[in-house]
């Protein structure tokens, strides 16, 4: 259903007049709507997951799994609210001692920005969709979101945002504070309208830029946090592969079919050293994959493109070959594709070879010496969600080094071992990375430092207690975390560093 202009304005204006109540609601009040909304999310679990399954193709397993992940994830915004250190209160007491001179009082701390737009993803329905990480960090910030449903589950995103907002009005929750629009054309519009504040984005490449400059284009550009495209290069070391070769080949095999390939953190590219009969193992284990429907016509449409122009590639010789069947409605069913190229004829078809292939498909690499890996990574890869290193048990080199070093500086989560298929909800969590894995790499989205994004700092000076936010005040009536520097405090800087062994 299309939305006129009269009824976007409507809905913006609608997350505008909610924003302030939402933000000044004691944090107690707030947690409690998170959390209510997770359980009801668990209470309608089989409806959900009935039409998710029927929109997306996706197991019954791997959508209740993602259900509970959405409703754990709420939760734990909840705590966040709770603890306050997400608020960053600092406290600067008045000095008339102060190192340069008298200071004033100075109480600084974070406030939500406004109204977020998300424009919610394929791949994960309940996960990066309407209730998502994005959603879920925005609201226990204290922003009211507008989400740009998915042409993909559009059935799922409807049920899903009548689901919280009867569970946020009963909580007590303002009205507004979680709305839907669907189409391209209302997300361009929203996205251009001045009460947005901030944007999340989870996709393409190609859409996700276009959308990213629009942000910045505005009169006033907002914040697009866009998350887009990640090859998750993986690295295994002769030593690992002697020590451990085939449950390497296991949790790769699996970590590359599971949900079709249709996941952000795929590993789309194992470098292996040459000689050691490793491609013979994916082979083996790669040719025993049913098929898995792929989420939606478009994206069957452009892995095969994908997969055709890699198999055609000159190097390229396939392990797993894989099939693609496309139904008579455009959709599309896929087995994995597995393939091999050697290190040199990657780097000559680089231009071919190194885009990521959404979908069931990944590239072994062979490798002669460690010392290439790094040289070759520079050549090929920009920034990426996750970089893997399978080492053997004590193995350190300076390859090795050099290759941690690199991935460092690349990635967003440096993995040693394992796969990075099943990103972990919790605080430490990093799921973001140097562009284009986002667009912007100074947050998160999964995690607790997710809500950092949607908040920005205030600081007040000279203010009177009576007129500060709670968070602020000395009586404290939010029990906030407070980091105080006293008065005569300056006096004393450095000398800890002076003192120190």
């Amino acid at each position: 259903m299309s939305l006129t202009t009269e009824e976007l304005d409507t809905i913006a204006q609608r997350a505008a007049d909610a924003a302030p109540e939402w933000a000044g609601m004691e944090p107690r009040l707030r947690a409690r709507a998170l959390v209510a909304v997770a359980d009801a999310l668990e209470a309608a679990q089989a409806d959900l997951v009935t039409v998710a399954r029927e929109e997306t193709g996706l197991t019954d397993a791997r959508l209740g799994g993602e259900l509970k992940r959405t409703a754990v994830q709420l939760r734990l915004f909840a705590d966040v609210i709770l603890d306050g250190g997400y608020l960053d209160v600092r406290i600067d007491e008045a000095d008339d001692s102060f190192a340069l001179g008298v200071r004033p009082d100075l109480r600084r701390y974070r406030v939500p920005v406004g109204p977020v737009l998300n424009f919610a993803a394929s791949n994960f329905p309940f996960a990066f969709s309407v209730l998502g990480g994005d959603t879920a960090s925005a609201l226990a910030a204290g922003n009211p979101v507008i989400v740009k449903a998915h042409s993909g589950h559009p059935r799922l995103s409807e049920l899903t945002a009548e689901v919280a907002n009867k569970a946020l009005a009963k909580a007590g929750a303002p009205d507004g504070i979680l709305q839907l629009i669907s189409g391209q054309e209302a997300g361009v519009t929203m996205l251009k309208d001045p009460r947005i504040a901030a944007a999340s984005f989870t996709g393409s490449i190609r859409a996700g830029r276009m959308l990213a400059d629009i942000a910045a284009a505005r009169p006033a550009p907002i914040p697009f946090y866009g998350e887009l495209g990640s090859v998750n290069p993986a690295f295994v070391t002769s030593a690992a592969l002697a020590e451990n070769a085939d449950a390497i080949a296991d949790g790769f095999v699996t970590s590359v079919s599971g949900s079709a390939g249709q996941l952000c953190t795929k590993p789309g590219f194992l470098f292996v050293p040459a000689g050691q009969g490793f491609a013979e193992k994916v082979a083996s284990r790669g040719s025993d994959i049913g098929e898995h429907r792929m989420l939606n016509p478009g994206i069957a449409s452009g892995y095969g493109d994908r997969r055709d122009t890699i198999l055609g590639t000159d190097g390229v010789t396939a392990l797993a070959e894989g099939a693609l069947r496309i139904d008579e409605d455009g959709q599309g069913w896929a087995t994995p594709t597995f393939v091999r190229v050697p290190i040199q004829n990657l780097v000559e078809q680089r231009e071919r070879l190194r885009d990521e292939a959404f979908g069931p498909l990944a590239i072994v690499v062979e490798y002669d010496d460690e010392s290439e890996l790094v040289p070759v990574a520079e050549l090929l890869f920009d920034g990426n969600l996750t970089g893997t290193v399978h080492l053997a048990d004590g193995e350190d080199s300076e390859p090795v080094r050099s290759l941690v070093q690199w991935l460092t500086s690349h990635v967003g989560r440096v993995l040693f071992g394992g796969w990075p298929t099943g990103v972990a909800v919790t605080p430490a969590m990093q799921h973001g990375g140097p562009y284009p894995a986002t667009t912007m790499d100074t947050g998160t989205s999964v995690g607790t430092a997710a809500i950092s994004r949607f908040l920005r700092s205030v600081s007040y000076q000279s203010a009177p207690e009576a007129l500060l936010p709670e968070p602020l005040r000395d009586d404290n009536p939010w029990g906030v975390p407070q980091h105080r520097s006293p008065a005569g405090e300056s006096l004393s800087w450095g000398s800890a560093a002076l003192s120190s062994r």
